[in-house]
């Protein structure tokens, strides 16, 4: 039906199923994510340990600041995959909207949402492709084209307070080496005999293998 340049228009419904779909697949995507920053995040929690135990502080303190980034880089996820719920929840009501009144609706939570999610490294083609259609659908308009590249994950981690260093050190280290968070917290993670029995590499004495560790680490974060 499209030969003389007209192209058909989808079904409503059916593009806000297609959309759900997406969603729910960027949605796991981003679990396996967070799972292998954290698989990452543990072999480092051990080296950490072994390093701690020779006392060589400074190799500590350069994988304190890896385990802080990857912790902040699961805490963006996490809001990643909350602004993809909010997504398919307003999808869920258009649906009920589109059975009452027959046609779509504006919706400025969905709006917001999209915003934020284009400019997500991981998932921005897929954004940007449904923004897209969401504009010709109705629910949104057109969107801004903010280009602000999100610098400060490189400027923080060269201004990274030695306070949260301390933390993550004395949590890691029962005490041994940082110091005790001001306002006392119990910590959600002890030591765990099995990690430390494991064979481990002493990064210290194989800076290949730290680089390697950062290096994969740095590829699950983008």
């Amino acid at each position: 039906m499209g030969l003389f340049g007209k192209t058909p228009q989808r079904n409503p419904k059916e593009l806000v199923n297609e959309w759900c779909h997406k969603i729910r697949k960027e949605g796991y995507q981003l679990d396996r994510q967070i799972r292998g920053i954290e698989r990452e995040e543990d072999k480092i929690k051990r080296s950490l340990k072994e390093a701690a135990k020779k006392g060589d502080r400074d190799v500590c303190v350069m994988l304190a600041k890896e385990i802080i980034r990857s912790r902040k880089a699961i805490n963006k996820i996490h809001t990643t995959k909350a602004h993809l719920n909010s997504i398919s929840m307003q999808m869920k009501n258009q649906l009920a909207t589109l059975r009452v009144a027959g046609s779509l609706a504006k919706s400025t939570e969905v709006m917001q949402a999209m915003q934020s999610l284009v400019r997500i490294p991981q998932i921005s083609q897929t954004m940007q492709e449904m923004s897209r259609e969401m504009m010709k659908a109705g629910i949104i308009e057109e969107m801004l084209d903010e280009t602000m590249e999100v610098l400060e994950d490189t400027e923080e981690m060269e201004d990274q307070a030695q306070s949260e260093i301390d933390k993550v050190l004395w949590e890691l280290t029962e005490g041994k080496l940082g110091e005790a968070p001001a306002p006392p917290v119990a910590t959600t993670e002890g030591p765990s005999t099995a990690a430390e029995t494991e064979p481990n590499v002493l990064l210290e004495d194989n800076p290949e293998e730290l680089e390697e560790m950062q290096n994969r680490l740095s590829a699950l974060r983008s």
